[in-house]
């Protein structure tokens, strides 16, 4: 990659935010709506920065995303290396995994609640199964697309078993395991802002209906979802650079 390539890289997405931000502005100028400007969306941000709030709430999300997810990834990834391991492990939990998979988080909202009553847990509980899932078949799918060709030269310089699993399946399956892991972050990350709008007094999702309510402070809702797709992107930025890991991408070196 040349060097011009390399400093045009940055550019062309701050391009596209600076048409959006600009596009927002003249809209809502144009308009007269009541929504705010980017610069009232910022001094929004700046506001909840100040006194403390965006500190607390965007811990209690982070907090809640990382018991989740963690306990998905420790449940998740582990069942699906197994399912792709072990054929009639995976024909016997497939179909139910499949079918799980299909309700949408936020149908097992009113449950939650129910069994686990209006704090963490039940926000805790929604993200592990909308994580779980993905991280399931990611795995799963890593496993079964594991070269042949891999499996037989293992088996030539004697390999087998928990051996063969652990030196050649397991490498070869990162880099789908890691997409599930990516793909199942960020529905974590949506799922979280969602529970706590209904389920929980503390969080973005609670931010932004607090403020709502607290007098239509539209800024403070803008000034919010801002911070979500903020925090949302470093997430994802953080999870694609586990891609570049040497362990990961062995299998791709030319």
């Amino acid at each position: 990659m040349t060097g011009s390539a390399v400093r045009q890289r940055p550019l062309l997405p701050a391009a596209v935010v600076a048409a959006l931000v600009a596009a927002w502005w003249i809209a809502v100028e144009a308009t007269g709506t009541f929504l705010p400007t980017p610069w009232e969306a910022l001094k929004g941000v700046g506001e909840l920065a100040a006194n403390g709030t965006l500190a607390k709430h965007v811990s209690a999300s982070l907090m809640r995303v990382a018991i989740g997810y963690g306990l998905a990834a420790l449940i998740g990834i582990p069942t699906g290396i197994l399912m792709g391991w072990f054929p009639p492990l995976f024909q016997a939990l497939n179909p139910v995994i499949q079918a799980l998979r299909s309700i949408s988080p936020i149908a097992w909202i009113p449950l939650a609640i129910v069994w686990f009553g209006v704090g963490n847990t039940s926000p805790m509980f929604l993200i592990f199964l909308s994580s779980v899932f993905p991280m399931v078949v990611g795995a799963a799918s890593g496993v079964h697309a594991v070269e042949k060709q891999f499996l037989r030269a293992a088996r030539n310089f004697g390999l087998s078993g928990h051996r063969l699993l652990r030196q050649v399946v397991l490498p070869a399956a990162l880099p789908q395991i890691i997409t599930g892991m990516r793909i199942s972050l960020g529905i974590a990350w949506l799922v979280v802002v969602a529970a706590e709008m209904v389920a929980i007094e503390s969080g973005l999702g609670y931010l932004i209906i607090d403020s709502r309510n607290a007098g239509n402070r539209y800024d403070l809702v803008v000034a919010s979802m801002m911070i979500i797709g903020v925090i949302g992107f470093l997430l994802d930025l953080g999870m694609r650079r586990l891609d570049r890991l040497e362990e990961v991408r062995w299998r791709y070196v030319r």
